[in-house]
C-alpha cells in the first residue's frame, strides 16, 4: 500500500482546493463516509449521504463545487467530481497490484497451433488452449479459464478465473472478463415440431469490442448466424443474459440481472438498469435509459429514460405506478358506493 500523504499533496493530485483544514495534515488511508476512521480520507458523492457527513470521523473529505456545507474539524477538498476524483484516492492507497508474469503455467493444457509469444502473455494453471487460437500481447488468462477452436483475444485483455471464450468468438483488446462468465454458449434457439422441441443450429460468433468490460456469471450467446455483437466500451455487470444476435452500441451500461431477448438491436450510450426484461427482435435508439424492473415489449424509437410494464416514458410510467397503489382504496369506495345506492333503490320486486 502507498506511503501517507498530507492534505496538500493530495490536493495538489487531484487539482482541487483546500476549502479548509491544516496543509500539513497526515491521510493514512480511505474508507466510505460511514466506516472512515481518523486519518482517513472519504468523498461526498450523492447528496443523500449528507447526514452521513455529518458524523463521519473522516479526517479530510472530498466534496463537489456547490458544497457549502458547515463541518468542523474536517479538512474538505474541492474537486470538481468527488466520485471520479476519488478513484486517484484509490490508486493511491490500493494494495500493490499484482505483478505481471510472462508465460505459460506447466499446467495448461495449450495447442500447438495457438499464436502468441509465450513471453508476451500470462497463461495460468489448468487453462486449456484449443487450436488456432490467437492471443495478444499483454493478455492475462487466469486459472482454469478455456478459450475454444479459432477463438481471438486481444491485446491487454484479462480473463479471470474459470472464463468460458467458445469457438470462434473474438475480442477486441483490454477486454475484462470476470470469473465464470461464458460468451459464445448456444443461442437459446428451438421449432415445436411433431411433439418435440428441435435444436436449432447456432453456427455464428460473439463480437466483443475494444475496452469492453462484463462482470461475473454473465453469458452472451452466440448468433444463430452471423455475431451478437458488443460495442466499444460496453460495461456490463454480473449475472446478465445476452441472447443470440443482440446488437449493442457502443458505451452501453448493463446493470446486474437483465435479461436482452435475441436479435434486439441497441443504440449507443444505452443505459440498462437492474432487472429490466427487454423482449426479442425490438429497435431501440441510442441514449435511451431503462429504468429498473421495466419491461420492454415494443421498440423504442425516441430517447429518454422508461418506466413500467409495458414500458413507457418515465413520467408517464410513474404516474401509472402511483395510480395502481390507489386501486384497493378505489375498489373500496365502489364497494361502500354500491351499498349506498341498494339502500337508495329500496328493495326489488
Amino acid at each position: 500500500m502507498s506511503a501517507t500523504i498530507s492534505h496538500a499533496r493530495l490536493t495538489g493530485l487531484l487539482g482541487g482546493e483546500l476549502l479548509q483544514g491544516d496543509p500539513e495534515g497526515i491521510i493514512t488511508g480511505m474508507n466510505s463516509i460511514s466506516e472512515a476512521a481518523p486519518g482517513e480520507v472519504t468523498f461526498l458523492g450523492n447528496p443523500r449521504y449528507l447526514a452521513a457527513l455529518r458524523t463521519t470521523k473522516a479526517t479530510a473529505v472530498l466534496v463537489g463545487p456547490e458544497f457549502n456545507e458547515p463541518l468542523e474539524n474536517v479538512a474538505l477538498i474541492r474537486v470538481a467530481n468527488p466520485t471520479l476524483a476519488f478513484s486517484s484516492v484509490i490508486q493511491h492507497f490500493r494494495p500493490t497490484p499484482r505483478t505481471f508474469i510472462p508465460g505459460v503455467h506447466p499446467s495448461a493444457v495449450v495447442s500447438a497451433s495457438a499464436v502468441f509469444a509465450s513471453g508476451k502473455v500470462s497463461i495460468g494453471p489448468n487453462v486449456v488452449i484449443e487450436d488456432h487460437v490467437t492471443i495478444g500481447d499483454g493478455t492475462i488468462i487466469h486459472a482454469g479459464a478455456f478459450v475454444g477452436h479459432s477463438a481471438v483475444i486481444g491485446s491487454d485483455c484479462v480473463l479471470h478465473t474459470n472464463v468460458t471464450i467458445k469457438d470462434r468468438c473474438q475480442l477486441g483488446s483490454r477486454v475484462i472478463i470476470h470469473s465464470s462468465s461464458a460468451i459464445g454458449t448456444d443461442g437459446f434457439g428451438y421449432e415445436f415440431s411433431k411433439g418435440r422441441h428441435l435444436k436449432i443450429e447456432q453456427v455464428g460468433i460473439v463480437q466483443i469490442d475494444d475496452d469492453v468490460e462484463i462482470g461475473s456469471c454473465t453469458t452472451v450467446d452466440r448468433a444463430r448466424f452471423g455475431r451478437t455483437w458488443i460495442g466499444e466500451g460496453c460495461k456490463i455487470d454480473n449475472l446478465v443474459q445476452i441472447g443470440h444476435n443482440v446488437v449493442l452500441g457502443k458505451h452501453c451500461i448493463i446493470v446486474a440481472l437483465v435479461a436482452l431477448a435475441g436479435s434486439t438491436r441497441f443504440g449507443d450510450y444505452v443505459t440498462i438498469a437492474g432487472q429490466v426484461g427487454v423482449g426479442g427482435h425490438l429497435e431501440i435508439a441510442s441514449k435511451v435509459t431503462l429504468l429498473a424492473r421495466t419491461g420492454v415489449t415494443k421498440s423504442i424509437t425516441e430517447p429518454g429514460a422508461y418506466l413500467g410494464f409495458p414500458a413507457k416514458p418515465a413520467m408517464e410510467g410513474q404516474r401509472l405506478a402511483a395510480a395502481q397503489t390507489k386501486i384497493p382504496d378505489m375498489l373500496a369506495r365502489i364497494k361502500e358506493l354500491e351499498k349506498r345506492l341498494a339502500v337508495l333503490e329500496g328493495p326489488q320486486d
